[in-house]
């Protein structure tokens, strides 16, 4: 008989790397026509290509203090650039940094059997400054900030910076994943996790909202009857809106005029809320949608991927993504 929880569980994990995956070569076209002109609707995995129109690469920046926060290493010939798309050697089906860094958390629980953040800070610091760990071009300003506090010898649990983007809650799923049977130690362990390189009152309130979520679905209640109940007990102030009322609109009027599709969590958690209540049971739509509207699709992909896979199983995602994804992460050892 099939364990529930594992392919819940399993579900989350392949949803992470899909809606990550699907949108990465669109990932920040803020410009929707720009977008469909490039590479129409993206329905699956493609390749990106130079140039991005909408690329800030070329007025980004990172010096790194000395040599222990080096972290661009050969990609950092393409910063200040215009026109560099940020993960233009990744491969169709490839997973963004931020993806690939859960893999050192999920070996770490696995090889240590619970979670253990000095480990896998050892496993992050290694990878991230070993030349060729990786080919995406862009690090995101978590990363730099560690980095920098690094290399000016402050100690690793002290080294992130304040923080506001929904890319850092990537990282607390495979913990809440790990700890779904043990609802406080979830909770407890994901926010240290989260507080490592996005510490602040802002992340810390929207990683208890997904927490919360992703604790409901992965132990059997519905997607829609978790965010309703959520919803309708004001248990978080990112959900302070009307998106019951908003199901009726047209989605490119609800992500962009009503929710802007950058990547704070302000306005990106909610648009995750409005997708996974609105697509609660079609995986396969939501994904499509959130992909073609652009902005920091990639990262809002990721978490709306997660709670659609702990609440369907991998089953319900289409098969071509499924078997084409090119590195899912490792199955994870659930904490008993």
């Amino acid at each position: 008989m099939t364990n529930p929880y594992q392919t819940r569980s399993q579900g989350t994990l392949y949803g992470l790397c899909i809606g990550d995956a699907l949108a990465m070569p669109v990932h920040w076209y803020y410009n929707r026509r720009a977008l469909e002109k490039d590479y129409g609707r993206v329905t699956d995995y493609l390749a990106p290509r130079n140039p991005h129109p909408d690329s800030i690469l070329w007025r980004s920046d990172y010096t790194a203090p000395n040599s222990k926060g080096d972290i661009l290493h050969d990609q950092a010939q393409y910063w200040g650039q215009k026109g560099i798309h940020y993960h233009q050697f990744l491969k169709a089906a490839e997973n963004t940094l931020n993806v690939k860094i859960c893999r050192l958390l999920i070996e770490s629980i696995n090889q240590t059997g619970t979670y253990d953040a000095d480990d896998y800070l050892k496993r992050y610091i290694t990878f991230m400054t070993t030349p060729g760990s990786h080919q995406d071009t862009y690090i995101e300003e978590c990363h730099r900030n560690f980095f920098a506090n690094y290399a000016r010898g402050l100690p690793t649990h002290k080294c992130g910076a304040q923080e506001k983007h929904i890319g850092g809650l990537i990282g607390i799923v495979p913990v809440v994943v790990f700890y779904l049977n043990q609802p406080d130690k979830s909770r407890e362990a994901a926010l240290t996790h989260l507080a490592l390189t996005h510490p602040g009152v802002k992340m810390e309130i929207a990683g208890s909202l997904i927490i919360e979520l992703l604790l409901k679905v992965l132990n059997g209640i519905s997607l829609k009857e978790a965010l309703l109940e959520e919803i309708e007990a004001q248990s978080n102030p990112l959900l302070g809106h009307p998106f019951v009322r908003l199901l009726d609109n047209p989605d490119d009027w609800v992500i962009g005029p009503r929710f802007s599709t950058a990547c704070y969590v302000e306005d990106s958690i909610p648009a995750v809320i409005y997708l996974a209540l609105k697509y609660h049971d079609d995986p396969e739509k939501a994904l499509i949608v959130n992909t073609n509207l652009g902005g920091d699709n990639a990262a809002r992909g990721s978490i709306l991927g997660a709670l659609l896979g702990a609440a369907h199983g991998v089953e319900k995602f289409p098969d071509r993504w499924v078997q084409g994804l090119l590195e899912p992460l490792p199955e994870l050892k659930i904490e008993d």
